[in-house]
């Protein structure tokens, strides 16, 4: 006849030893979790590091990363807005961006909340118009961030040398109205590519 589970050697053994050693399970929700370094939570956005390119939206394959261009705001601006409710924490947001700090990866585990607020985040970036078409070209940090970048070789192109000069106080943005003809002299204005290539071809 096969002994009750409380009188089987083996089974007392591993009780005994269960007793006496520490537990292996942390006491939350009575303390709080602190995860291992190591540990992938939610990615966070640095606004003062983020330049709003939008890099992290195009590989980000839950989708969960939402570009907003305001291009008739005053200024015009770029709303980055990261549904981490959707978030699969993969990390290739930080992975894909170029300043390898505008967006990290935490150790934020507990995502909980009771309105749709509470599961985003959002970075405002200032944009910059072309000033032939009026269209968007880029946020003003990341040209910036390119103009230092690129050092003395960004003034080979006259977008990021006019943007670069405007901390100088030696050029200015005006967006025109958007013209049927591009004329020769809008090949030193910060425009789009494409007003930039019929610039070239009316010269």
């Amino acid at each position: 006849m096969r002994k009750p589970a409380f009188l089987q050697p083996r089974v007392l053994k591993l009780a005994i030893m269960s007793a006496l050693s520490p537990a292996y399970t942390t006491k939350f929700p009575a303390e709080p979790f602190e995860p291992i370094p190591e540990f992938r939570g939610r990615p966070r956005y640095d606004a003062d590091r983020c330049i709003g390119c939008g890099a992290c939206a195009q590989v980000c394959p839950s989708k969960c990363i939402e570009v907003i261009d305001e291009p008739a705001a005053e200024p015009p601006r770029r709303t980055l807005v990261q549904h981490f409710d959707a978030c699969i924490m993969c990390g290739q947001c930080a992975r894909y961006c170029p300043t390898d700090t505008g967006i990290r990866m935490s150790t934020d585990w507990d995502t909980a909340g009771f309105r749709p607020e509470d599961f985003e985040e959002r970075v405002e970036k200032e944009l910059v118009l072309c000033e032939v078409c009026g269209d968007v070209l880029a946020p003003v940090a990341q040209l910036e961030w390119l103009a230092a970048k690129l050092g003395p070789v960004a003034f080979a192109n006259p977008a990021l040398a006019l943007q670069a000069g405007k901390p100088l106080g030696y050029t200015e943005q005006s967006v025109q109205n958007p013209a049927a003809d591009i004329l020769r002299q809008d090949r030193m204005a910060i425009a789009c590519p494409r007003c930039r290539r019929q610039a070239a071809w009316a010269a």
